[in-house]
């Protein structure tokens, strides 16, 4: 049972005839009155378990757009329905109008839609409905609350998707898509043509040039089918806030705009989301469309708050490409963590594979580094440039164990990180 806001006025509405009248019997007569009303109201509402519900609910939906959550209600009673109902998703969904007001006549049924804008990426769950169905006076109600669960997957928005057209047209030039062809060690020959000045004179064929009594040039274009293996830490130092944004999500971005653009280029993704053990797994031999695979495996990874065991690592890219891969660990450059979890196993990465490490950097550290106005504006800009500098050193100690590294600021990270794929191709480094 449940009492609404007009119980309340109409109780307050007794002290008019207390004061005009002030003994006990007044104030009897009127909690009568009061418990009539709602006897009634109670007696006339109709039974919130003679209501059929039914949930629609698209199967996702793309963090920061809108999407519609419907409940089908059907009155299986024999009075009208006279309820608010509330669906009960959690304050996460961003759930616009969750308190509908309805009636609904016997054997009839009625569409209510919910307006979701969702403000986390993951799984978003309902896990029931609440239905209040009033008397005829509105005093009063029957309350019941119906499970009814729901889940509504939100994906990562990839929002450097505005970045693919323009790696792409590199990529097509890179394969001679565009009349611009490549020599490199480790590409793949292409074919023969007549020298034009400006050629590398060590790409000239010399058996081609006798046979034809010009001079021949060999052309070559990047190779294709090679593997990349994405890492994505998952550990506690994910969780730290970088212009407002998870380190974790933007590591999303980056790998959502690199596994693109390297499967539009000919090559085989596998990703890898990791911290002591693999939360989420796509691998490159699984059939369907790669980037929902992609967004449906990263949209529930969250931050875990322990140490990542990289000691694994090696065996997991292992288990996903036994052959030479690009591998990118997308981790923090934090001088604690990288020095006593990363550096140690990425000897044996490099050994192997072609090893590329990217990481977020803040840019608020940077700013401080320039402040130093006051007392402690200073003091701030000696921390941050020690962290600047202890960050350099590390990545130095990466670059002199054979990986490249791309540390760049949460807006840049993805863009530069498909930049060095494409230097990395043009090379024929994979």
């Amino acid at each position: 049972m449940a009492i609404t806001g007009r119980f309340v006025l109409l109780a307050l509405a007794g002290i008019i005839p207390l004061l005009l009248f002030p003994r006990p019997a007044t104030a009897l007569a009127w909690c009568l009155l009061l418990a009539t009303a709602v006897g009634v109201d109670l007696a006339l509402a109709l039974s919130p378990r003679r209501v059929g519900l039914q949930r629609r609910l698209p199967a996702n939906v793309r963090l920061g757009e809108s999407v519609t959550a419907q409940l089908l209600l059907a009155n299986h009673g024999r009075r009208q329905l006279r309820a608010v109902v509330r669906d009960g998703w959690q304050p996460s969904a961003g759930a616009a109008d969750p308190d509908q007001r309805v009636r609904i006549s016997p054997g009839e049924r009625r569409l209510l839609e919910v307006q979701l804008t969702p403000q986390r990426r993951g799984d978003l769950l309902a896990h029931h409905v609440a239905i209040r169905s009033l008397g005829p006076l509105g005093v009063a109600a029957r309350q019941l609350t119906i499970d009814l669960p729901g889940r509504l997957r939100v994906l990562p928005p990839f929002h450097s998707k505005r970045h693919l057209p323009s790696k792409l047209r590199k990529l097509r030039e890179l394969d001679g898509r565009v009349a611009v062809q490549i020599r490199g060690a480790g590409t793949e020959f292409d074919s023969l043509r007549d020298y034009v000045r400006g050629d590398d004179v060590r790409s000239i064929d010399w058996r081609a040039t006798a046979r034809r009594q010009a001079v021949v040039v060999r052309t070559w274009r990047p190779e294709r089918d090679r593997r990349v293996v994405i890492v994505l830490d998952t550990s506690r130092t994910s969780a730290a806030r970088i212009d407002d944004e998870p380190r974790l999500d933007t590591g999303i971005e980056a790998s959502l705009l690199l596994a693109v653009l390297a499967e539009r280029g000919g090559d085989r993704v596998d990703f890898l989301a990791y911290d002591r053990r693999a939360r989420a797994k796509v691998a490159s031999a699984a059939k369907g469309n790669l980037l929902n695979q992609l967004v449906n495996a990263m949209a529930p990874l969250d931050p875990e708050l322990i140490e990542a065991d990289w000691s694994q690592i090696p065996a997991e890219v292992h288990a996903l490409s036994s052959h030479r891969s690009l591998v990118v660990l997308l981790t923090a450059l934090d001088s604690g963590a990288a020095e006593e979890g990363l550096l140690p196993v990425l000897a044996q990465l490099t050994a192997k594979h072609t090893v590329v490490v990217a990481s977020v950097s803040d840019p608020h550290v940077d700013r401080l580094r320039t402040v130093r106005d006051t007392a402690d504006d200073t003091f701030r800009a000696a921390a941050a440039e020690r962290a600047m500098l202890e960050r350099a050193a590390v990545a130095a100690q990466i670059r002199q164990l054979g990986a490249e590294v791309v540390d760049a600021p949460p807006h840049e990270l993805p863009p530069q990180l498909a930049d060095m794929y494409i230097r990395l191709k043009a090379a024929g480094r994979l």
